[in-house]
């Protein structure tokens, strides 16, 4: 009831069916009634196709934002002995980021509380390539959560059901209604459960490509901008990188084989790109924290970290800490690998040309590293590996990509499928460029 007259879902849905802004009552209403279960799926569903089709202002996504973090417990990082950060990627392939720059950023004095999600479809999620680690927990309490930070630095887990739960909620309905591409309802999820997960300091790196959920880069500008407002608002500091994804990055799609090439790039051993990549991304944390005045000093500090071994050494602690065999930071080989093996060829001679990251995301996935629908099982040992990236040549029957599987029927749909993704030039083509902007952040 608002001013003595009864809201009703329904005018509300109208209302913005209709092209009108939602006051921040009227949005708290709808986000406390849907998590309530109050408000039917069938109702808020057709509410968020509304605001996919009509949009959101700022006040509204503010509002959104705003209601989402209010549904749930925000958490207190203040006692931590030190700057605390945190990191997010809007989604990608091959995009292992985290499991690098979290151990590396708290090897260089940051404290990282990081809560991550699954995969779904041709995604890949954090959560499930940690549990490729035999023994690794991500259900941690908050309580234990914050123990751990406070001794190694960091801890990466599954969302907890008390922060933020009105996203959960809205997001499963969002993937099940073809309503997941909302510049508001991406910025406002991606705030609530930063905001929420208590750093002060955030970095987002937007994926923008065929690859990822923003295709178009003034797209991609503009979420970034609304996240950096949207941040500020809330007393935050963020800064938003720009990042391509219309090639995998690094060269491993998958999980446990994800785990290994972070491994190998903490030891010094990774993909080129994958490399400069996580290097970039954690020197820019450590100078939006303020660790660091410039991003020179920033590199060097990051360089430091990685030749010392004190990234690797972090990251082993923090697998042990979670009940994970710490072994497979020396030995990697110890993580599962699928028993059946493909291998695709190039069809002829030229030069690399483009490789899809949605068509080797989808790949994967039928070869059983990703999930088809919210609740799926994944392989942890299913994946591939790219042999070549764009801009290198190739000859007719060279490897393309190595393909694992432990399903033979997944295994033949992948190759077949795969096939599409490669397309070769009679000229050199040139890689894009790692990053494509930055908001937020000077420099």
């Amino acid at each position: 009831m608002r001013g003595g007259v009864i809201i009703r879902t329904v005018d509300l849905i109208l209302k913005k069916r209709n092209g009108q802004v939602l006051l921040p009552e009227e949005i708290a209403y709808l986000v406390n009634g849907y998590t309530a279960g109050e408000i039917p799926d069938y109702q808020m569903a057709s509410l968020l196709m509304a605001v996919f089709f009509k949009g959101m202002k700022e006040s509204e996504t503010k509002a959104l934002t705003r209601s989402m973090i209010d549904s749930g417990r925000v958490l207190d990082l203040s006692s931590l002995p030190g700057p605390t950060a945190d990191k997010h990627s809007t989604g990608g392939v091959g995009d292992k980021v985290s499991l690098v720059v979290v151990p590396l950023a708290a090897s260089c004095g940051l404290y990282l509380a990081k809560m991550s999600g699954r995969g779904l479809g041709h995604t890949g999620g954090t959560i499930d390539k940690l549990e490729s680690i035999p023994g690794f927990r991500t259900d941690l309490t908050v309580e234990q959560l914050l123990v751990q930070v406070r001794a190694i630095g960091c801890a990466i887990i599954a969302q907890t059901p008390d922060l933020t739960p009105a996203d959960g909620k809205i997001y499963a309905l969002r993937d099940v209604t073809g309503t997941v591409d909302s510049l508001p309802l991406i910025a406002s999820s991606v705030m609530s459960k930063k905001i929420a997960s208590g750093a002060q300091h955030i970095l987002i790196d937007v994926k923008c490509g065929w690859g990822a959920f923003m295709r178009d880069l003034s797209q991609a500008r503009k979420l970034a901008r609304i996240m950096v407002r949207l941040g500020q608002e809330m007393g935050r500091k963020v800064g938003c990188v720009i990042s391509p994804m219309e090639e995998p990055l690094g060269w491993a799609v998958g999980n446990s084989l994800e785990v290994v090439e972070a491994i190998h790039t903490l030891k010094g051993e990774g993909p080129p790109d994958f490399t400069r990549a996580v290097r970039h991304l954690t020197a820019e944390m450590l100078r939006l924290a303020g660790s660091a005045k410039t991003l020179t000093e920033a590199e060097k500090m990051v360089e430091a970290a990685l030749a010392s071994g004190a990234a690797l050494q972090c990251f082993a602690r923090m697998v042990e800490a979670q009940g994970g065999d710490a072994r497979v930071a020396e030995d990697p080989g110890r993580l599962p690998v699928a028993r059946l093996e493909g291998v695709l060829e190039a069809s002829g001679d030229g030069f690399l040309a483009e490789v899809d990251a949605l068509q080797v995301g989808h790949a994967a996935m039928l070869l059983g590293a990703g999930r088809q629908k919210k609740g799926d099982a994944v392989d942890p040992g299913a994946g591939l590996l790219l042999a070549r990236k764009v801009g290198e040549e190739v000859h007719r029957g060279e490897r393309l990509a190595t393909l694992y599987s432990n399903q033979p029927e997944g295994l033949e749909k992948a190759l077949q499928f795969l096939q599409g993704a490669f397309s070769l030039s009679p000229e050199r083509v040139a890689p894009s460029p790692l990053f494509l902007g930055k908001v937020g952040i000077d420099g």
